[in-house]
Formats: structure tokens, C-alpha cells, sequence
């Protein structure tokens, strides 16, 4: 396995990789044991919904943090040194084993080669501490355990070897001592009004686009009730029996005062009742958001194309908030399966790891394994996904390494669930989702399921090749392979020419879907004549049931563009997101039909305004336009290596930026030129051209079939005139 003995004689995980570490010199955090704030701040988070009033949380098992922490450190004084302390708990500290009586604020340490000791303890909250000296600070090189199994003998001598397991801090962005992590809040900024209609008890106050925040009421007087309607459409807001979230407020206020309401709400018009009496003179409201810079681009010839950008771009943050949410209107919960396509294009426009790996985290949370993620078998298999491709864009060997037992443990619980023949169906407590589509059977063995397990072990063997547990990889390695193989053998069907459905009672049923065969492809576990069968017998083919939720819309048009579809995924971007574009969409939504009318877009679960108007998995185009047409890949974690691949799919011209770890990768790509920069490892460049291309001073080698590659060095900017085979 992969732990060792440290200096101490206590089994460290993770200690012969602490060098790999690198942190800001001399900057104290808040620490905590890692991955408990984030679960801590998901139930907070979560427990937040509300319907019409109610309370509604989240309806899978909740985990909590660990109550009594143990932090250590050992350091080498050249001089004494005074710390400050500060904890969110009661807490004690030892030097050397030594109890320092009291909960001291300050502490005078002595020269010399001295071992902290800080044990926190809090119930209501995270146990996390923060020490600040000269050279003294609490940072992610500090070691944590949750129990502590040292002991002492009839003499008061402590134990010289003991069975913990120690794991290296968690923190974050907390480097004030006094802003604790518990007090943590969202920053916001004021926003007014686009519009207001006044009526004599009621105003509709549209703010111009789809938002979230608080409303704030300035100059409120009066007593008596106060009620607001909020809508993510006009009709909704207007729909005072039928809109999904409301606030009633009692007023009683002799003097005018500016009120912030203290629910946070998704909405772009607002819907304000009032009783005689009551009075305010304006509306505005609080924008609450994440601090995410845009780090990525994507501009072309298209115009309608680019507003697809822009809207994916601001659809995607409002829905990166503490963690990547499915929605900001209804469950504001943290869907894996959703998650995971946030992670995707977060890689090509934010590239903030923090909300990749706070939300893995709190999906996660802890042992015993009870259930699937979120109770759903595909979203523990897009939670294995997101790990490994966090790994591939990020480099981050430090966080699969201290993860890895809990994937471990996840996967055993799958493995456990296997039938006689090796396959998963949905037993009690399972969901099956795949997708929002109607009739869609999700009984027996479901092919989709088996492809996204076999998947998952394979991201399991890389992970333990990380981890350095080498059987480990090897059992993973050849459960996927066997996985896999029996994937082809029971579902894949040579007169359909694609994968079938599901398997029921020993035999295959006759239903084909898109599901399975668009994700064999981009997971590349098809020959090239399997491929072109799927396009035809499956993409391409109008018999087979279509796709109408943006989540799988997604991979269906990342299927195509892995074949070389752009053309075709440009026009269907246009139409689909295009679409909702035209029907004066400021945000993307859950789910769009274009066969349907007026309110009827709405409509979902039942319920007259139960569809997210700003969905998660709306921004798609995002992973598709930095992925697929400014073509740029990592091929080798942290873009070591990486490809780009630029393809125009019928544009003019593109041009972006993709964010990676340490730099971006820039692009320019029209019928004539192409022009890419990056900062960071070696790149290929690879691209099609009718005529020899010329780049100045730079090695272009022929691959045939008119396909040419250049390497592309840390730093230097190339210049290549071709003409683009269109």
C-alpha cells in the first residue's frame, strides 16, 4: 500500500509526498480535517430550500464533520517564538507531549526542535484552527486525525508507537483570523431595477435578466403584510398560487427603514403584495455570487453563436456559488451527475480546482457507504469520472492520493451490489435516472449503467496507479476489462448496428437508445466501423427517441463532435440554445422543447413552474466551443502535454482562450491562418489543410490525408498559413 512510518513512529498517509506541496511562504489559514468543512458547509448550504415556504432538504443520508480534531506539526526554532492562537472549538495545546494549561491566546515556544499539539473541539461546527507565528503557522502541511490512538503507560510515559493515521489539512481562502470559516458568506454587490410597474397594493419589479441575490426594500414603512412572488418568467412571478418560491413578511415599522430580506432567491421579476399602510419608497437587490474570474474565450464569425457564449458563461456562474448547483430557483442541491458537467466546463472558462474539489467532497461525505450518491447509480459513476478527469486537467496527485480510500469504499459498495453475471440493475433505494425522457424503461440490467461502471473502474485503476497501490490497479485494471468485454458481448447488437438498451431476464430487449452508444464513443471504446454504425443507426437517426434535456444534449453533441460532427453540432447549438435565445432566455434552462408554446416552457414535475429557467448543465456549449473547436485537450495530467485541434465546423473564424493549472493556451483559427500560443508544457498542434502549410522557422510534419502537426514549445507564438478543408 501507501503508507509509511513517520519520524514520530505513527502511520502518516500521504507523508512521503508532502514535498510536492506548494503553499504561499509565511501565510496562515484556517485548517481543518480535510473534507469536513465541505461537508459541513453542503448541509448548510442545501438546508436552504425552500417551496412556497416549506422547508425542503435534501432527501439523501446526511454526514457529519468530526468532532474532535488533533492537529500536529513539528518545526525547528532557531530562536523563541510567541504564537497566536485561535480555534473554533475549546482546544488545548501540547509542546513535546506537554500540556499547556488553559486555552492560551498566546504562546511563547522555545528554541529547539519542538512538536505542536492542538486538539478542537466543536458540535455545532468544524473543529479548525489557526496558529500565527514568525515562522509559525497553520497551513496544509500541517497533519490531522480525527482519533487519537496514542496511549500511556502506569509511569505517564505516552506511547512511542501508536496505530493513527494522519492526513494533511484541509483549508481554503480563510487567512483572517477573525473572519473563522463558520462565518463564511458569499460576497454581494447592489443591482437595481431594469423596471418597475406600480399598482395601487402591488409592483412587478423586473430586474432585466435572470438573477439571484436579495431583494431589498428601501424606505419600508408601514403595518401589516408583505408578501413578494418571485419568478424566473413574468407569468410565474404574476402566478401567486402557482409560483415555486415566496416570501410573506409581517411589517411593523414607525419609522422608514431600508430592509434586506434574509432569504437569497433566484428570480428575475418580483411580484410585491402590500397591505394598506404599508409604503417603500424603490426596489433593488443584493447580487450573491462566487469570486470566479473568467479565465477562458470563445469569439467567432457567428454572432448568434457568441450570445450562446455569453449566456452559457453567465448561466455557469450563477450556478458556481459554495458548490457547483443544479439550479438556483428549485433544489439548489449538489447533484453529482450535474456537478459533473459543471467540473467540464469549468476547465475551459473558470478553472477554479477549489469548487471542482469542494464539490467532490461533499458528494462524497463519509464511511459507511449506505447508498449511491444523491441514492442514484450513474451519479457514483460520474462522481468516479469527475475524480479522475479533476486529476488529468488539475495534476493534483496530492488530493487522489488523500481521497483514495474513500473512493475505495465507494467503489466497494458498488462491487457488492453486482448480481451472478457481474452487472448492476436497480435494487431498493436505487434510482436509475439516465435522463428527464419520457417512457424511458429502466428495468433489468440498463446498458447505460455497465458502460458508466466500467468507466468508473478504469478511473479507479488510474487513481491507484496515483496512489501508488499498485494492487489495487491491477484488480480495477482487470474488472474494467472484463466489464467492458462483457458490455459488447450482451448488449451490442449487429443487425441494430448499436448498443440495445437493457438486458431483462437473460434477454436483450429490441429498444435502442442514444444513451450508451454517444457515450461509447467519446470514451473511445469503439473501432472505427462500430463508430460510423452508432452515427448512422443512432446520432443520425430520427427513429431513434430524442434527446430534449440540455444534460444529455451535452454528450450527444460531444459524440458527435469526437467524430468529427462540428458542422452539425454548430446548427444544432444554434437551434437548440439558439432557440431558448429566441424566446428571451437571459439564462439556460433545465429543459427545452421546441414543439411546445407560451407557458408550457415552464412547465415540469407536475407542477405549473417547476422548471429551472437556469440550469447547471444548460452551459454546455462552454466545454463544446474550448474542447471541440478551439480543439484544445489535455493529453497528460496538467497539460503536460496537450493537443489542439482547431476545427471551424462552417465558421469563418474562432479565436479563445483555454485555462489550464499554470497559464492559458491561446487560439486563432481561420480558413487561411492559424495562430496558437501556450504557457504551459509541449503541445501538438494537428489540422487539415488542402495546400502544404508555411510557418516560419517551425518544423510542420506531414501525418497524410492532408493532415499536418507542428509542435507547440512553453512560451513561443506560431504563425501557420494552410487552407482549411471545409
Amino acid at each position: 500500500m501507501f503508507f509509511s512510518k513517520n519520524v514520530f513512529g505513527v502511520t502518516c498517509l500521504l507523508c512521503i509526498f508532502c514535498t510536492e506541496l506548494v503553499f504561499a511562504q509565511n501565510t496562515a489559514t484556517w485548517i481543518w480535517y480535510p473534507g469536513d468543512y465541505e461537508i459541513w458547509l453542503g448541509n448548510s448550504m442545501q438546508n436552504r430550500r425552500t417551496e412556497r415556504g416549506s422547508f425542503l432538504p435534501p432527501f439523501w443520508k446526511y454526514d457529519s464533520h468530526y468532532i474532535m480534531v488533533d492537529y500536529s506539526k513539528e518545526f525547528n526554532l532557531t530562536a523563541p517564538e510567541e504564537i497566536e492562537i485561535y480555534a473554533e472549538g475549546d482546544y488545548n495545546v501540547k509542546i513535546n507531549s506537554n500540556l499547556i494549561h488553559g486555552m492560551p491566546e498566546k504562546l511563547l515556544i522555545p528554541a529547539g526542535k519542538q512538536k505542536l499539539n492542538f486538539k478542537v473541539y466543536a458540535q455545532e461546527r468544524v473543529p479548525a484552527l489557526f496558529v500565527k507565528g514568525k515562522t509559525i503557522i497553520s497551513d496544509q502541511t500541517w497533519k490531522v486525525t480525527n482519533e487519537d490512538k496514542e496511549w500511556i503507560d502506569e509511569s505517564g510515559k505516552v506511547s512511542d508507537i501508536s496505530g493513527t493515521k494522519y492526513l494533511l489539512a484541509g483549508s481554503w481562502n480563510f487567512y483572517d483570523p477573525n473572519s473563522p470559516p463558520s462565518k463564511f458568506r458569499l460576497p454581494t454587490e447592489p443591482q437595481a431595477a431594469a423596471h418597475i410597474t406600480k399598482n395601487e397594493k402591488s409592483w412587478l419589479v423586473d430586474f432585466g435578466k435572470e438573477t439571484f441575490g436579495f431583494v431589498k426594500l428601501h424606505g419600508l414603512r408601514g403595518k401589516g403584510r408583505l408578501t413578494l412572488y418571485y419568478g424566473e418568467s413574468e407569468e410565474e412571478a404574476l402566478g401567486t398560487k402557482t409560483c415555486e418560491t415566496l416570501d410573506e413578511l409581517e411589517i411593523n415599522n414607525s419609522v422608514s427603514r431600508d430592509t434586506t430580506l434574509t432569504g437569497s432567491r433566484a428570480f428575475r421579476f418580483v411580484n410585491i403584495h402590500f397591505d394598506d399602510g404599508i409604503s417603500f419608497d424603490s426596489v433593488s437587490m443584493l447580487y450573491e455570487f462566487l469570486p470566479a474570474a473568467d479565465r477562458g474565450a470563445f469569439k467567432s464569425s457567428d454572432e448568434q453563436l457568441n450570445r450562446i457564449w455569453e449566456v452559457s458563461k453567465y448561466t455557469l456562474h450563477l450556478n458556481t456559488r459554495e458548490f457547483f448547483i443544479d439550479g438556483i430557483k428549485r433544489d439548489r442541491w449538489i447533484w453529482s451527475g450535474d456537478a459533473y458537467q459543471s467540473y467540464l466546463m469549468n476547465y475551459y472558462l473558470l478553472f477554479d480546482s477549489p469548487s471542482v474539489t469542494r464539490t467532490l467532497l461533499a458528494n462524497r461525505g463519509k464511511d459507511p457507504v449506505t447508498s449511491h450518491v444523491n441514492t442514484i447509480m450513474d451519479y457514483t459513476f460520474y462522481w468516479f469520472m469527475g475524480i479522475y478527469d479533476y486529476y488529468l486537467y488539475s495534476g493534483d496527485k496530492l488530493f487522489i492520493r488523500q481521497f483514495y480510500p474513500r473512493m475505495q469504499s465507494l467503489m466497494d459498495f458498488c462491487l457488492a451490489r453486482r448480481n451472478k453475471d457481474g452487472l448492476l440493475e436497480g435494487k431498493t433505494g436505487d434510482w436509475v435516472f439516465i435522463d428527464w425522457a419520457e417512457g424511458l424503461s429502466k428495468k433489468g440490467e440498463v446498458s447505460f449503467e455497465q458502460l458508466l461502471f466500467c468507466r468508473s473502474l478504469e478511473a479507479m485503476a488510474l487513481c491507484a496507479n496515483v496512489a501508488e497501490d499498485t494492487d489495487g490497479a491491477n484488480q480495477y485494471g482487470a474488472l474494467a476489462k472484463d466489464l467492458k468485454a462483457k458490455v459488447f458481448s450482451i448488449y451490442w447488437n449487429e443487425g441494430k448496428g448499436a448498443f440495445v438498451h437493457s438486458r431483462v431476464n437473460g434477454s436483450q430487449t429490441d429498444h435502442v437508445t442514444r444513451y450508451t452508444n454517444m457515450f461509447a464513443i467519446f470514451f473511445d471504446y469503439f473501432n472505427e466501423v462500430q463508430k460510423q454504425s452508432v452515427k448512422k443507426n443512432v446520432l443520425m437517426n430520427d427513429k431513434v427517441q430524442k434527446i430534449t434535456t440540455p444534460y444529455m444534449r451535452f454528450y450527444e453533441l460531444e459524440a458527435l463532435c469526437a467524430i468529427g460532427e462540428q458542422e452539425h453540432v454548430l446548427k444544432e447549438m444554434k437551434d437548440y440554445w439558439g432557440g431558448m435565445l429566441n424566446l428571451g432566455a437571459t439564462s439556460f434552462w433545465e429543459k427545452y422543447d421546441p414543439n411546445e408554446k407560451g407557458v408550457q416552457h415552464y412547465a415540469m414535475y407536475g407542477r405549473e413552474f417547476g422548471k429551472s429557467l437556469c440550469h447547471a448543465w444548460g452551459a454546455s456549449p462552454i466545454y463544446l466551443l474550448g474542447k471541440y473547436y478551439l480543439g484544445v485537450k489535455p493529453t497528460s495530467p496538467a497539460y503536460q502535454t496537450y493537443l489542439i485541434e482547431p476545427v471551424l465546423g462552417g465558421l469563418q473564424w474562432i479565436e479563445g482562450k483555454v485555462p489550464t493549472a499554470n497559464g492559458d493556451i491561446s487560439v486563432y483559427c481561420s480558413t487561411k491562418q492559424i495562430k496558437v500560443k501556450g504557457d504551459t508544457g509541449i503541445g501538438t498542434l494537428r489540422f487539415k489543410s488542402k495546400n502544404k502549410p508555411v510557418s516560419k522557422g517551425n518544423n510542420i510534419r506531414v501525418i497524410g490525408n492532408g493532415v499536418f502537426e507542428l509542435t507547440i514549445e512553453k512560451g513561443k507564438e506560431y504563425v501557420i498559413a494552410y487552407s482549411a478543408k471545409l
